[in-house]
């Protein structure tokens, strides 16, 4: 199935994604890596504000290349989400409702996106310059000092993703190795 999701989005939208659906997503989202991760999860643990309202936010797993001139951002692909396994439940217990990136999540991580009604995105890894087309405005508000790792506030139009994981979590790195299985009777 393929439709469009403005973000913020109601849990209601939300709880119609499937596994599989391509989703183009339009509104305000966020940029974290790594390091913001930590700063987020660290402030959280030591009951300190973090510079983002988590209620119902999407964030994107992204270091963009510095801007050309007269560009808004630089080749914006995704990261490996793994990488954030470790934030990511207790920022979903915060109200973090969306996630882009590539690749698996944890089953610790998959159990919480259920629990919290979420849902995880893939981008298409190496698209960075045609992702970035989608990006029309971008903004440092956190961790300057980070680099390209600070937290920005993106403003995005018709972003291409694909669910991986649903809010009930149906994984599709899963149902698609079984479907390629029943349909050609190998093993993948």
């Amino acid at each position: 199935m393929e439709t469009t999701l403005q973000v913020p989005a109601d849990n209601e939208e939300l709880k119609n994604l499937r596994s599989g659906d391509y989703v183009y997503i339009t509104g305000t989202i966020y940029t974290a890596r790594d390091a913001a991760h930590k700063r987020m999860y660290d402030s959280l643990l030591n009951g300190e504000n973090i510079p983002i309202d988590l209620n119902g936010t999407f964030i994107y797993y992204l270091g963009p290349t510095p801007a050309r001139p007269g560009e808004v951002i630089g080749s914006a692909g995704p990261t490996t989400s793994s990488r954030m396994d470790k934030y990511t439940p207790l920022l979903l217990n915060q109200g973090l409702k969306g996630m882009i990136g590539k690749g698996k999540r944890s089953e610790k991580v998959i159990d919480s996106i259920k629990e919290n009604g979420a849902v995880y995105f893939a981008a298409v890894g190496g698209a960075g310059a045609l992702l970035s087309k989608c990006i029309k405005s971008s903004e440092v508000i956190a961790y300057d000092d980070l680099g390209t790792e600070a937290i920005r506030k993106l403003y995005v139009e018709n972003l291409p993703v694909i669910v991986i994981v649903d809010s009930e979590g149906n994984n599709l790195y899963e149902s698609a190795v079984e479907e390629y299985k029943n349909r050609y009777g190998k093993e993948a």
